[in-house]
């Protein structure tokens, strides 16, 4: 058996969702990569300068082939296309794309956010039969806002 994956569904507001996420995965200490299309990606790291006006969560978009700066490699919030690049040991990936990631296997935990819009839960439900196909252990949490 690899890891969890944590399939959270129903949300209206997927980048929303994913800033809650991230502040509490922040403050329990946990290292993060995000990863999803560059569009969503950018969309979550302007999200996450605004989304709590009394909390800063500390976070890198990786969204260029550039060398990052060394001070910026322990970032608890990696926001990259490529999860398999994001620097040291990370605990948790958050997929708020529409495809398996790559490099998952790398991660102990995987968060995967499905929003209601229909062809996103389609795409879900597939993400959903090939973690399982793959040896995952998938765990269902219906989003209620």
């Amino acid at each position: 058996m690899l890891g969890t994956v944590e399939f959270h569904y129903g949300t209206r507001d997927k980048i929303g969702y994913a800033c809650r996420l991230l502040r509490k995965a922040y403050r329990s200490g946990a290292s993060v990569a995000v990863t999803g299309a560059l569009p969503d990606l950018k969309a979550l790291d302007r999200q996450l300068w605004v989304f709590d006006d009394v909390e800063f969560l500390p976070h890198v978009l990786a969204a260029s082939e550039q060398a990052m700066p060394d001070r910026l490699l322990e970032t608890a919030i990696w926001l990259t296309q490529d999860p398999r690049q994001a620097p040291g040991e990370r605990s948790i990936l958050i997929n708020i794309g529409q495809s398996l990631p790559e490099g998952m296997d790398r991660y102990p935990r995987v968060f995967d956010i499905v929003s209601s819009e229909e062809q996103d839960r389609r795409l879900g439900r597939q993400r959903w039969k090939a973690y399982a196909g793959q040896g995952w252990q998938v765990n269902p949490h219906e989003i209620q806002e």
